[in-house]
């Protein structure tokens, strides 16, 4: 389309008169006579914005032909991107696109102010989603149906009616009816912004009031500092003592201070999930990392790079370690603090979760006097709580442990602990050879990261110490291939690994809302696969005890790989992934899934956590397995 004269005109340079045809009859078959129009070929029309805008009365039947005739022949791709021609040209307004894609998906045109959508409506979704889909909950309507008497409806607005993928996530979300209508994206981004800016209005001093006591102990020595009495001198301190005694009252592991726009969202990590506590100004966050910072003895003048530090502090009469990690991001620094909980480790294997037979066999891998005992799993799996716990198995009298960690997490007055620094070349591997002339009975070293530190593992193993270490791995059996991958012999793996425990950790039901329930359609064939009674399944109906997630604490789920005699001849035949895996499943060791899914059975955790957390490594032992079978 183009203009001619101040006149609207199609591709063939017909112009769009506005005035109707019975105004001017012979100038519509002059234009209609210059256009070459090819045979009909009997297929039917299907409706689209250019037919919604006609029966709207935004477009003139003249108009309407001259774009159907251009789409015909070829001069434009389609009646839609006509449209859009016609609203840059300002024939059209945005909302009249927006109407008319209403119209040809039934659904309603609706304008929308902030002020009118309900909160309780809007919080059913993270505004991260609402922003990303262009969908925005705005109301909540009960059916006025006699057999759905009091059923809710969820109203949501959306920019896009086509995304059907993102309706159905938000039925999957909310698990409630929808009733879609649709609006324009300018007014689902003013929605999100004004409740962005009412959940920073707090009364920061009835926050403050509920802060517990803080001490702070400087440089590792008795001189505690009194939090409270410096609360006084500026609200800043006060805030970030609330913040960290409440983090430990609520057994928060992590609290990410993370800078946005338009505020500053504080978040806490239960339970291995992230919940968003508060949303402060802006304008405090430079002065909450300053005192962070001073705290932590970390320069408050550099903001450009990443520092690292920690800070000791007393609550409640209870010792506790901070981990500072500070992050320059484009709105600003990012600080997330590390909530380490010396009680936490203090409380023996038997309150881990391990099952009974697999305590007893993890218990006896600890007693052996010399090899190497592998715990794996991901990051924020517990693994470094199973190793300390271990170690608290063992006689420190009589034994010489030594650890050799990054960082040294938590503090044993029966063991020699050593924290790495790589800046000055005191990194894994130069501990260890240090280590090997003082004459240790046991080692934990934190984590085996490279090849040269496996090695130096492995030959303290075969000259008759007990090595413990961590591994980044899926499951037990893919450490041996781990251990091949970083340039460790498969015949030494074979003579020096004694067992590798894998695990990971599952919420707990809430004790407070615990109760029966139906399993949805799409979890049942899991519940029939792991031999669960579908009428024996609970879960968490949600209360202010377990901040309505149906979930308090974790435990841990557990598979141990014992390596006997069989398992390393294979090690020294094939030691790749997949026959590892086979052998594995071969010995009837039970795995993470089988330990999980006794859990399931005795009310401990739901079937969907359970998934939550093995599902992708089921998936790999189910292809691992397929693709055996198709081997032989």
């Amino acid at each position: 389309m183009e203009t001619i004269n101040g006149e609207i005109c199609s591709e063939s340079g017909v112009p769009f008169n506005n005035k109707s045809r019975n105004d001017n009859p012979d100038h519509s078959i002059r234009g209609l006579s210059s256009l070459y129009c090819p045979e009909e070929t009997g297929e039917s029309h299907v409706c689209d914005i250019a037919d919604a805008l006609l029966e709207m009365g935004k477009l003139t039947p003249e108009v309407h032909g001259f774009l159907l005739q251009d789409v015909a022949c070829g001069r434009i791709k389609s009646a839609s991107e006509a449209a859009t021609s016609l609203l840059k040209m300002g024939l059209i307004k945005p909302d009249d696109i927006l109407e008319a894609k209403a119209l040809l998906y039934g659904l309603e045109f609706r304008s929308i102010k902030p002020e009118d959508v309900e909160k309780k409506a809007f919080e059913k979704l993270d505004v991260n989603f609402i922003k990303s889909n262009s969908i925005c909950p705005v109301a909540i309507e009960k059916s006025d149906l006699q057999d759905e008497a009091g059923e809710e409806t969820l109203v949501v607005a959306t920019s896009e009616p086509a995304n059907v993928f993102a309706i159905e996530e938000v039925k999957r979300r909310t698990r409630m009816n929808l009733k879609v209508v649709v609006c324009s994206a300018e007014t689902i981004e003013a929605v999100c912004d004004s409740f962005e800016e009412e959940k920073v209005d707090y009364n920061f001093d009835d926050i403050i009031s509920d802060m517990a006591d803080v001490e702070v102990v400087k440089d590792q020595e008795k001189d505690f500092e009194n939090l409270e009495k410096m609360a006084g001198q500026s609200p800043v301190i006060k805030f970030v003592n609330y913040l960290i005694s409440k983090a430990v009252n609520e057994g928060a592991s992590d609290i990410h201070i993370e800078p946005k726009e338009k505020f500053t969202r504080i978040r806490y990590r239960i339970d291995g999930v992230l919940f968003e506590l508060m949303q402060s100004p802006l304008k405090m966050h430079p002065a909450i990392i300053s005192r962070i910072k001073i705290m932590s003895n970390l320069d408050i003048s550099e903001r450009r790079l990443p520092q690292d530090g920690k800070i000791s502090v007393i609550i409640n009469n209870r010792g506790i370690d901070l981990r500072i990690s500070t992050l320059p991001t484009n709105c600003g620094e990012k600080v997330v603090i590390r909530v380490l909980d010396s009680k936490s480790i203090m409380r023996g294997l038997e309150k881990l979760g391990m099952e009974p037979e697999v305590m007893a066999a993890f218990n006896n891998q600890v007693l052996q006097p010399n090899g190497i005992l592998l715990v794996t799993g991901p990051t924020g799996s517990g693994k470094s709580t199973t190793l300390y716990s271990a170690l608290c198995q063992m006689d420190g009298d009589k034994l010489n442990i030594s650890t050799v960690e990054d960082p040294v997490e938590y503090e044993l007055g029966f063991c020699n602990q050593v924290q790495v620094c790589e800046k000055i070349g005191l990194d894994f591997a130069a501990t260890l050879r240090s280590l090997l002339r003082q004459d240790p009975d046991v080692i934990m070293i934190g984590e085996i990261r490279d090849g040269q530190t496996a090695q130096i593992a492995v030959r303290a193993a075969l000259t008759g110490h007990l090595v413990l270490s961590t591994l980044h791995t899926n499951d037990a059996a893919s450490s041996i291939t781990r251990l091949v991958d970083i340039g460790v012999d498969a015949y030494l793996i074979a003579a020096s690994l004694n067992a590798v425990l894998a695990q990971r950790l599952v919420r707990k039901i809430c004790p407070k809302c615990k109760q029966n329930y139906h399993a949805p359609e799409e979890l049942l064939k899991y519940v029939e696969k792991s031999g669960v009674d579908p009428n024996q399944l609970f879960h968490g109906a949600g209360c202010d005890y377990c901040r309505n997630s149906g979930y308090v604490g974790r435990v841990g789920i557990y598979e141990l790989l014992v390596v006997d005699e069989e398992f390393r001849g294979m090690i020294n035949k094939d030691p790749s992934l997949a026959n590892m895996q086979r052998v594995f499943h071969q010995s009837k060791q039970p795995s993470l899934f089988d330990d999980g899914v006794k859990k399931v059975k005795q009310g401990v955790t739901t079937i969907e956590e359970l998934l939550r957390v093995t599902k992708m490594y089921n998936q790999s032992e189910d292809e691992n397995t397929s693709d055996t079978k198709r081997k032989n």
